[in-house]
């Protein structure tokens, strides 16, 4: 009698984490990033949780300079973002330096091996403090079921997407950058045009961007 085989799992696609920390925070007064919640600042706080997530962390900000010796230490790898008119470009233009960064549009055939691209993007906002490990870990495990017409996973929240808490195909680049080129800046417009999985069991908590003091005490308090 042969012995049956035991079917070996698929492997899980490879996700490169991309955090964007390009903001100016008026509205808190002073640089959120920077910001220390139980000793952490933000940026560090998020990077840390990217970290137990993905192969590499990115971070994406036109103030590389304020965040250099941080993201050394915390081996997560500057991006510089361009200023317009002094002004940051915004997230989907943070997005798409990212990527462009990354050399994502490089063909496959043209890469060694360890080079290739990841399959998915996981793109973070640098204010995002209650960030839940175990809930990001069963978001990635779907990616492998995700069939090959949708291109975001991502959490919704009143009916809105939340563009800057979730995962994306690495072939979004060239609709993303079409749509930028074009003249288009938000995140809601250009993801109306794809498909899109809505990501379970989220708690809206998770989702809360530390955007002014109100917000920081908010946080504190528990």
């Amino acid at each position: 009698m042969s012995a049956q085989l035991t079917p070996r799992p698929a492997p899980q696609p490879s996700v490169t984490a991309i955090i964007l920390a390009g903001g100016l925070s008026s509205r808190m007064g002073e640089d959120k990033a920077l910001i220390e919640i139980d000793g952490l600042p933000l940026l560090l706080r998020v990077g840390q949780v990217a970290q137990q997530l993905a192969d590499q962390v990115y971070v994406v900000t036109a103030w590389a300079e304020r965040y250099q010796h941080l993201c050394a230490e915390a081996g997560m790898q500057l991006i510089p973002e361009p200023l317009t008119d002094h002004l940051p470009q915004g997230a989907v233009c943070g997005f798409l330096q990212g990527m462009a960064q990354m050399q994502l549009a490089q063909p496959l055939e043209q890469r060694p091996p360890e080079q290739r691209p990841p399959d998915w993007l996981l793109l973070l906002a640098c204010d995002l403090p209650n960030l839940q490990v175990e809930v990001l870990r069963a978001w990635r495990l779907l990616l492998a079921e995700t069939p090959a017409d949708v291109m975001a996973l991502l959490p919704q929240s009143e009916g809105w997407w939340e563009p800057l808490c979730g995962f994306y195909r690495r072939e979004c680049q060239a609709s993303l950058q079409a749509f930028a080129t074009a003249g288009g800046r938000s995140f809601q417009t250009w993801l109306a045009q794809q498909s899109v999985q809505a990501l379970p069991n989220c708690d809206p908590a998770m989702l809360l961007n530390c955007n002014t003091p109100a917000d920081l005490a908010k946080i504190k308090l528990g």
